[in-house]
């Protein structure tokens, strides 16, 4: 309120120095203009409606003046001209309108004159609602102060508003001012006016209204309101098992207040109130007898009281707890009986216990079980207890037990014994049929069971047995706790009445009981309240691959799963956390193959486990996929030494079929030359040719092969040979056997009509082949020239015709074929033509020029006469130039004596 009130303040002082400034600056004409009404305040959500007149001036009329807050001025639509000086604007208030309001007169030729109003927004007071008051006790007596309360809008005036409260009672009258924003306030009297009468009300009032609250008339003692009984404390008698006494003293003596008392119990450990009706104890009493309670039970019990007058006072406040047991009386009812079977993990053997709790009506203290097991004797079981009388004591453990047990039981405490208790334990239930449909859910912080009745046939065992009842059995998975409580035959769903713990997990087993016959039972895991895991999944890597990997995680421990886990998330991704795969899996999945994964590539994978109330995600694992997968180096390694070993296998057969081949072309039979024998050769033949072809060359070689064998033969004809100065001399180079070249290696040949025997005999020795070739070259020649009828003298008169030309093999391979067939009979006066591409060279001389052709070995003659070889023209040859070689030619071809051929022998003689 005092910052409204500072807001206020500034805007009028403002306004002030605004209108001071227009006046002190105005000069021209002076108008006369005034603005009603000036109010002390506006109410917000309203319409204000203000006028503007002009008086005294014929120099502006109505249309001249102009509204407009401190920087926006008013439209005219909103204007209203009243007359020709006057004009009124409506606006509705708001919490965001300006806090002035002004009006000009528009003349540009003059000064502006402004004049302006203030508005104060606000709300008028609002009706105060429920007025009460109430006097309480101090001491002994009732307080002279009292305090009165109402209830109003928590909007506020936001302007100054005054509120006052009004006492009247007899001739006393107070009034009390209360301050803003409050809403109760205290009158003090000189005596409070039992049984007198009061009005009180309350007003506000502010410069929007002033309203007042309905007034409150009524006795003084309406707004009594004592202290609770003092000293209430609660008696048991032996003789009374079931009630208790319950004494209290008055608050207050009865000459000031009559007093009327309320009475409430309950058991210790809950929270529900049992209250004794008001007809019992609206009376002036100071005891009161509580009945129909449980023996040997904690209770506690508090009192209240009030002003005895129906409508008049209210109640006192509760006493203080008065705690007390009944006491005890011989138990009602008979002991809880119950079996558990525990198969120990590890153990082949069952061990049956006996289990018993107290009577539900025990009355008291039990203080001893009497226990009898089939044909045996009673024996008792003295009960030590230390913790809750809820707790089941093992009466017995059998090992083993057989196919029926009948246990009988009777609980006693100090007063006397309960009724007795049996139990049948079959060691086969089964044909007693299950519950159906068991089902579970956690409600405001209590476990809710349901199930359905199981199916009984009209025969079958169950006909002798009828169902009696239900028990519903929870174990706790945290320390192994068992307890159970028992339910009607007609009941389908209860709440299981145990002290459970939120985030344990529960076994819980509805068994259906068939005239102390237990039957087979159902058994679903439960939670009061679930939680998200304490404990996250361990992950690691179990297989490895190029493109796969196998991860597993283990199960979290149960204690540490806090609730159910519905699924599994795997996620995983590499160093790009944006491409992040996730997988949900079931709950009981705790491996998964990942097979869509990079070579050589490192991964990061996490597990998230899940329950219905939270997550707990596992630490990273890291692993790197190989560059190749297991098995792959080793097949291609095993694949390429098995395609080489085919590949061998296959090359090796091939041999195997080809060898001859092979080793012809690796490993070719060539004759030993010292084996071969070579016949002197004579320059004295007769050429027999036949008629040469136009454009043909033909090449006669004739050799004298001397038929004598032996090196000694051939070297001694060598040495013989005499070489004269005047002879024709060709240096030739051989490359080899079967190639020649005319730069091969030197060797002499030698030609010359006037020494033609030591030709022969020479080039007997050289093993040179010669030929005789006519100028103008030959289309054919006939190495059987006397087998097709031409005489050697025709074939000598035409060489003699003809202008020869001495032609010398540098070929180092010996006549081969001829020599094989020298020897051979029937074969006298046959010559062999040579066919191209042999693999044998020779070289041709032809007036001042010389010309190697290749050409093949000679034939061998079929008789001793000469070998006539025929030659085609080579792909190499060389020309050498000498006037001496043509002029020489035709005296040594006349010369020239016919060949022999000898017998080829194994290799050949050296040249």
């Amino acid at each position: 309120m005092a910052m409204v009130l500072y807001i206020g303040f500034l805007h009028r002082v403002l306004f002030a120095c605004l209108v001071s400034s227009s006046l002190a600056f105005s000069a021209g004409y002076t108008f006369d203009v005034n603005i009603l009404p000036q109010p002390p305040a506006v109410e917000i959500g309203k319409n204000f409606t203000a006028t503007c007149s002009l008086a005294n001036t014929s120099e502006a009329t109505a249309d001249d003046l102009i509204w407009y807050f401190f920087s926006k001025i008013i439209p005219r639509e909103q204007y209203n001209k009243i007359n020709t000086s006057a004009v009124n604007v409506t606006i509705t208030i708001t919490s965001e309108t300006p806090s002035s309001l002004f009006c000009q007169v528009n003349k540009p030729k003059d000064t502006k004159h402004t004049y302006g109003i203030e508005l104060h927004k606000g709300y008028p007071p609002e009706k105060p609602e429920n007025l009460s008051c109430v006097a309480l006790q101090v001491d002994n007596r009732i307080s002279v102060n009292i305090t009165c309360s109402w209830d109003t809008r928590k909007r506020g005036t936001l302007i100054e508003t005054k509120t006052s409260l009004f006492f009247i009672s007899g001739d006393e009258k107070k009034e009390k001012e209360i301050k803003d924003a409050e809403n109760s306030g205290t009158v003090t009297l000189s005596i409070f006016p039992h049984h007198m009468n009061a009005k009180v009300w309350v007003e506000s009032e502010n410069k929007l209204g002033k309203v007042k609250s309905d007034v409150l008339e009524t006795e003084s003692d309406q707004f009594v309101k004592t202290n609770p009984p003092s000293n209430v404390v609660a008696i048991s008698e032996k003789q009374f098992p079931q009630s208790l006494l319950i004494n209290w003293l008055l608050p207050i003596e009865k000459v000031y207040v009559k007093l009327i008392y309320q009475i409430r119990y309950c058991k210790h450990g809950t929270h529900t109130w049992t209250e004794i009706p008001l007809a019992d104890t609206a009376r002036e009493i100071q005891s009161f007898r509580l009945q129909y309670l449980r023996p040997y039970t904690l209770y506690i019990t508090q009192v209240r009281c009030k002003m005895y007058r129906e409508g008049f006072g209210y109640w006192s406040d509760w006493s203080r707890n008065a705690t007390r047991m009944t006491p005890e009386d011989k138990p009602k009812s008979k002991p809880d009986l119950w079996r558990f079977i525990n198969n120990a993990e590890g153990k082949s053997r069952q061990t049956l216990h006996i289990l018993c709790k107290d009577p539900e009506l025990s009355n008291g203290r039990i203080e001893i079980f009497k226990v009898k097991m089939d044909s045996l004797p009673w024996e008792e079981v003295v009960v030590n207890r230390t913790g809750s009388e809820d707790l089941a004591v093992d009466l017995r453990q059998i090992e083993d037990p057989g196919d029926k047990i009948i246990v009988e039981v009777i609980a006693r405490n100090s007063v006397g014994l309960s009724p007795k208790a049996s139990l049948r334990i079959l060691q086969n239930p089964h044909q007693f049929p299950p519950v159906n449909k068991l089902g579970w859910k956690s409600d405001k912080g209590q476990l809710l069971i349901e199930w359905q009745p199981p199916n009984v046939s009209a025969g079958g065992p169950t006909r002798k047995h009828n169902l009696t009842e239900y028990v519903v059995e929870w174990v706790s998975g945290k320390d192994g706790k068992m307890d159970w409580q028992r339910e009607n035959r007609t009941t389908l769903k209860t709440v299981i009445r145990g002290d459970l713990e939120n985030f344990i997990f529960y076994n819980i087993s509805v068994y259906p009981i068939y005239s102390d016959s237990i039957g087979q039972p159902v058994t679903i895991p439960a939670y009061l309240e679930q939680r998200a895991p304490l404990h996250p999944p361990s992950i690691k890597l179990e297989y490895l691959g190029s493109n796969n990997a196998k991860l597993v995680w283990t199960d979290i421990p149960q204690e540490k799963q806090t609730g159910f886990i519905v699924n599994y998330t795997l996620y995983y991704f590499t160093l790009n956390e944006s491409d992040v795969h996730a997988i949900t899996l079931p709950a009981n999945t705790y491996s998964y193959h990942l097979k869509t994964l990079s070579s050589n590539t490192k991964y990061w994978s996490k597990v998230k486990s899940s329950t219905i109330k939270g997550s707990a995600t596992s630490p990273e694992h890291m692993f790197f996929t190989a560059k190749y997968a297991p098995g792959e180096v080793k097949g291609i390694v095993v694949g390429a030494c098995l395609g080489f070993l085919f590949l061998l296998l296959g090359i090796t057969i091939l041999c195997f079929y080809k060898w001859e081949s092979i080793e012809s072309k690796l490993w070719p039979t060539i004759p030993n030359p010292e084996n071969s024998r070579i016949g002197t050769w004579t320059p004295d033949f007769h050429l027999q040719n036949d008629p040469p072809e136009e454009n043909a060359l033909v090449d006669v070689s004739v050799v004298e092969v001397d038929t004598l064998d032996g090196m000694s033969e051939f070297e001694e004809d060598k040495a013989d040979l005499p070489l004269k100065k005047d002879k024709y001399l060709s240096e030739e180079h051989s490359s080899g056997i079967g190639d020649s070249s005319c730069m091969s290696s030197p060797r002499q040949s030698v030609s010359d009509s006037d020494e033609g025997g030591d030709l022969g005999e020479a080039v007997a020795g050289a093993v040179q082949y010669s030929s005789v070739v006519a100028s103008q070259g030959y289309k054919g020649q006939n190495p059987n020239a006397a087998a097709h009828g031409h005489h050697p003298q025709q074939q000598q008169q035409q060489q003699q015709q003809t202008t020869p030309s001495f032609s010398r093999s540098e070929s180092t391979q010996p006549l081969l074929e001829c020599e094989d067939g020298g020897d051979t009979p029937g074969s006298s006066g046959q010559s062999r033509l040579l066919s191209p591409g042999s693999g044998y060279r020779s070289k041709t001389f032809d007036h001042g020029s010389a010309r190697c052709a290749e050409g093949g070995p000679p034939g061998p003659g079929e008789t001793g006469g000469a070998v006539l070889l025929r030659f085609w023209p080579g792909d190499q040859g060389c020309q050498q130039s000498g006037a001496q070689d043509a002029a020489e030619r035709p005296e040594f071809l006349e010369a020239v004596p016919a060949s022999r051929c000898m017998t080829k022998l194994d290799g050949y003689r050296p040249q």
